[in-house]
């Protein structure tokens, strides 16, 4: 019966979501690194944070899509471990608030070997970026007026996954933006945002009787299909531009042989009208964006 609740528990949690993740940490600090200012208790922390956000999300989307009614039997994607009863309301609540402080105090302790521990404007700044990002991860579909069955998740994805992540990683190793660093920014927002497309493709049925009000249920499947092409297509021209830039040898490059693994994704998406066959779809782009950063990072190091 213990290892029945252990294996709830990390159910709930969703490791598979980590890849996608951390390669906003990752990112941000190969990026630092190339800049010749990384800070390894800022990548430490970053890495730490980012992993309790990932899982505060995920805790407070299994109780908000429940209480909400999107976790319902269309749904086509894993049972959540509060619908199907594995773990009851007031236990995932307790949970999210538990996690929600071990964020906190994670962000606290980043902030602080970032930018110092003392009151400044700097501190004040990421200390409300990282409330908002605490905010955020728990209003997605929890609370009374959840932004998610709004069409705003894509938004947000792009924002905190991307755009805050990633340049709010290079700064707490640098302390100062070049412009330049906005692209790569942009290439993991879109990929990220990518991947909750492809959940809302393949949601669309559930999510339409429930009330959520996705972009995917907005915009219709014709539509929606052609904005995933734009996501992933715009995040490779993101870092291709940024390499242009930065130019030095064509060995910069080779985080492109991740166009042959994103065609093959596209194909699927393109050619598959059933919601379930998009399913391992969501894996596949998580690893493929953690991936594309990895590759990225090893043409700085060139």
């Amino acid at each position: 019966m213990k290892n029945r609740s252990v294996v709830a528990w990390v159910h709930a949690a969703r490791p598979r979501t980590l890849p996608l993740a951390f390669s906003s940490t990752l990112m941000g600090s190969f990026v630092a690194w190339n800049d010749h200012k990384f800070k390894w208790p800022v990548f430490v922390l970053a890495l730490t944070t980012t992993l309790f956000l990932q899982v505060l999300s995920n805790l407070a989307n299994d109780y908000g899509d429940t209480v909400n009614g999107a976790d319902n039997h269309q749904r086509v994607g894993p049972a959540r471990s509060v619908q199907s009863g594995a773990i009851s309301l007031k236990n995932m609540k307790i949970a999210v608030i538990i996690v929600s402080i071990l964020a906190l105090l994670s962000g606290i302790a980043l902030i602080g070997m970032g930018v110092g521990f003392y009151p400044s404007v700097d501190w004040l700044m990421f200390l409300v970026l990282g409330i908002a990002a605490l905010i955020s991860a728990i209003v997605y579909t929890a609370g009374s007026r959840p932004y998610g069955y709004k069409g705003l998740g894509d938004l947000f994805v792009f924002l905190f996954f991307g755009l805050t992540g990633v340049v709010g990683t290079y700064y707490l190793h640098t302390g100062y933006i070049p412009p330049s660093s906005w692209l790569p920014a942009a290439s993991v927002g879109l990929l990220s945002t990518a991947v909750l497309n492809v959940n809302n493709m393949r949601d669309v049925k559930g999510d339409t009787s429930s009330g959520k009000r996705t972009l995917v249920v907005a915009m219709g499947s014709r539509w929606a299909h052609k904005y995933h092409a734009f996501l992933v297509i715009g995040a490779l021209v993101a870092l291709m531009v940024y390499t242009l830039l930065r130019y030095k040898h064509a060995g910069q490059f080779i985080y492109l042989v991740m166009v042959f693994y994103f065609g093959k994704h596209l194909n699927v998406v393109f050619n598959n009208t059933e919601p379930a066959a998009l399913d391992p779809q969501l894996r596949i782009l998580a690893i493929g964006t953690f991936f594309t950063v990895l590759f990225f990072g090893f043409s700085l190091m060139l």
